[in-house]
Order: C-alpha cells, then structure tokens, then sequence
C-alpha cells in the first residue's frame, strides 16, 4: 500500500499522487464551494443532468437504437467505463470522483450513428476546421451546454477538464505548438493552460484503459448476440486461450447465455487485473509523489502488460474485420452518410431553418462560422432525431425494417 493520507472527502485515503479536490486548481469561472460536495463530484453531477449525457441513450455504439434492446449505446458504454475507471481508482488509492467524473464526460462529443458519422461529419469539416469527437466533448463542456446565468458550458474543474482532453495521452507531443490543436481546444488553450505537452494524473489515465477494457469486452458480447461470431470463432484468440474451455467445461449444463456472460466477466477480470499489476510497478518504478510527478513522467503509466497489450491488439483486429467493417457496410449505417450530409449542406445553405436558438448564433457570421454551428447542431443529434429531422426536410422514408 502506498503513503496516503486519509481526508473526509473520499472514500478511502488518497496516494500522495492523487489528485486531492481541496487542492484543484479551480475552475475558470470562480464560484464558491458546495457544503457537501466535492469539485469533483459537483463535476459529475453536472455531467449527469446535463442535456448531452440524455442524448447518449439514443446515440449509437456499434449498434443503431432500433436493432434491438440490448445492444449497448453510448450511454450505457460511458456507465461500464465509469464502473471500470471507479474500480481502478479505488485500487490504486486515485479519486474516484474524479475518474468517475472524466469517464461519464469522454464521449459525450460523438455524433449520431458513431464512427461511421464522425466520419461523415469530419469529411465535411475538413475546409471549416475540422470535426473530432473527442475536441466535440471539450465544446459541448466548455460551450455548447447552457445551464448558467452569464456564461457557457458547465464550468467544470480544471482537473475534470484536464482529464478529457488528455486522457489519451498528451494533446501535444514535444515540438508541436498549438497551430496542431484541434478547433475548440486550439481556441481553449488560450484561457487554460492544460500543460498540453505533458500527461494527465492517474485519475484521466486509468479512463483510457478503462475505455478499452468496456467496450472490447462488451463489443464480443454485443458481437455474440448480433450472430457476427460464435464462440467457437473466439477460440484462436490469444486473449481467450484456457478461459472459453474452461468455462463451457465448469457450466456444461448452463444455458448459452450464462456461459458467454461468465466468459465476459472472467476476461474483465483478467484485464483489470493485469492493469492494476502493470501499473503499480510503473508507479514503483517512477515513485511519484504528487499530480504534477506524473504529469512530468513522460509516459502513461496506467498500461497493460506487453503480453496483455498483445492479446487486446489481436482482439481489436478480430473485432475490426469480424464485426466493425461488416456492420459498417450494412444498409443502417449506411444511410448515415445521406442522413448527415444532407442535414448539413441543407443547413449551411439554408441557416435560417435552424431553430431559434441557433439561428441567433449565426446571426451575421461567415460561412466557416455557420458551418461550425451546423456542425454543433448536428453532433448534438440523437440517431432518431437525425432521421426524423432528414424525413421532414426532404419527405425520405427511412424504414428503418428494411
């Protein structure tokens, strides 16, 4: 067990590397503190009542809303991760707020029909700006939610902040200045310094492998449900090697589902288990003693193992070729780049058909501006708004059957 100190604002003492919340750099528009809530905590609750957190329900994963019931969406993806990045910081002696907080926020910037979408969108942005998901999450947080007197966004802490637009590892590597930034956090960097050319704290990092352990897992149950693959076809997977035998060995006389769902829960493990392993002895070995020590590191210390890193890099392939690709290609998602493209040239030509409370924003603005409200508008859509907005503009009928 690591030095920690232990304080009435968390549920087990902190590591001397943990980011503390009576020690948060604030946020950047000052207000006072809750009675009986933490900064992080407050960050959390304003991501989970904001508008963009109700949308996941109806955004897709892999799977469009109205192919079944218990595909996962982005919604219920960011609630697995949450749990998995909250398991981690617990472990690790990290602020669990914190992590739960950057990992409920990390994808509230996708747009309809996922990557497939993003792809759309981006291609369209490409002369505006451009278009990620992750620089959508920082303007949804920082711009597009409106729920206070005075001023955008939610006003999260700076550590909440931090954690979003670096969880995957630095916004910018060494040399590169920010003319490499993406649209809103070129925009934002100027208010916040994010130390961009460094890593994030633990609490951001242990999100990024969370991400990773969520939705692979889920992705093979999803993938298992839809018929892409059998277990059988799991077999040759490294990541797999003793656990699908073993398991049809001890539950032989278990239903098909109950055996696919332990196969899941015995693989999370295996995962969670090797990242907690890989990242104690990278802190041993870097002996930090405070936030900054591990944004100064100069690597990501939250790692699986090489061999673990191996056996999730083959099964993304698996995934990519057996699943990703195939779905991708498939009349649903298909449909998106007609559905988006045509949301957004109608739009960027014709602005004044936005609602209202657009409209007001590209009241006397250029083409790039209106392009990236457009863009906003679209990004904020659910899959089914998108398609019902698309039927009313241009009398389609999606049959969503066919």
């Amino acid at each position: 067990m690591p030095d920690t100190q232990s304080y009435n604002y968390c549920a087990l003492p902190l590591a001397a590397y943990a980011c503390r919340p009576d020690l948060s750099r604030g946020r950047l528009f000052p207000e006072p503190e809750s009675a009986h809530r933490t900064p992080f905590q407050r960050d959390r609750d304003r991501i989970i009542h904001s508008t963009a957190w109700r949308r996941l329900q109806y955004k897709t994963q892999v799977f469009v809303y109205y192919e079944g019931d218990h595909y996962r969406n982005r919604l219920t993806h960011s609630l697995e991760v949450a749990q998995v990045a909250r398991t981690l910081a617990r472990t690790l002696y990290l602020n669990e707020d914190l992590s739960e907080s950057i990992a409920l926020a990390h994808d509230l910037g996708h747009p309809p029909f996922a990557h497939k979408g993003e792809d759309v969108l981006a291609d369209l942005m490409k002369d505006y700006g451009g278009f990620s998901h992750n620089d959508q999450t920082v303007r949804v947080l920082t711009h597009l939610e409106h729920r206070y007197p005075g001023r955008n966004g939610l006003n999260l802490s700076y550590e909440t902040l931090e954690g979003t637009v670096k969880h995957n590892g630095p916004a910018l590597q060494q040399g590169e200045d920010v003319g490499k930034l993406p649209f809103t956090l070129k925009l934002l960097s100027g208010q916040i310094d994010f130390q961009l050319h460094d890593h994030a704290p633990l609490e951001a990092q242990v999100v990024d492998i969370a991400d990773d352990i969520a939705y692979n897992n889920h992705d093979v149950e999803d993938g298992l449900r839809s018929g892409y693959f059998t277990l059988d076809d799991l077999m040759h997977l490294s990541i797999y090697d003793g656990i699908i035998d073993r398991v049809r060995r001890e539950l032989k006389d278990e239903d098909q589902s109950i055996v696919i769902y332990q196969i899941i829960r015995d693989q999370m493990g295996a995962m969670i288990d090797d990242a907690i392993e890989t990242t104690r002895a990278n802190i041993a070995a870097v002996k930090p003693q405070s936030p900054d020590d591990v944004r100064r590191a100069g690597r990501q210390l939250v790692r699986f193992s090489p061999a673990m890193f191996a056996r999730v890099k083959e099964l993304r392939e698996f995934l990519f070729q057996r699943m990703y690709l195939p779905h991708n290609k498939v009349e649903t998602l298909a449909k998106a780049i007609p559905i988006i493209g045509g949301l957004f040239e109608h739009y960027l030509e014709t602005p004044r058909q936005l609602p209202e409370s657009w409209r007001e924003r590209v009241a006397g603005a250029g083409r790039v501006e209106t392009a990236r409200v457009v863009a906003d508008y679209i990004a904020g859509m659910t899959d089914r708004f998108a398609i019902r907005d698309h039927e009313r503009i241009f009398h389609s009928n999606w049959d969503v059957n066919n």
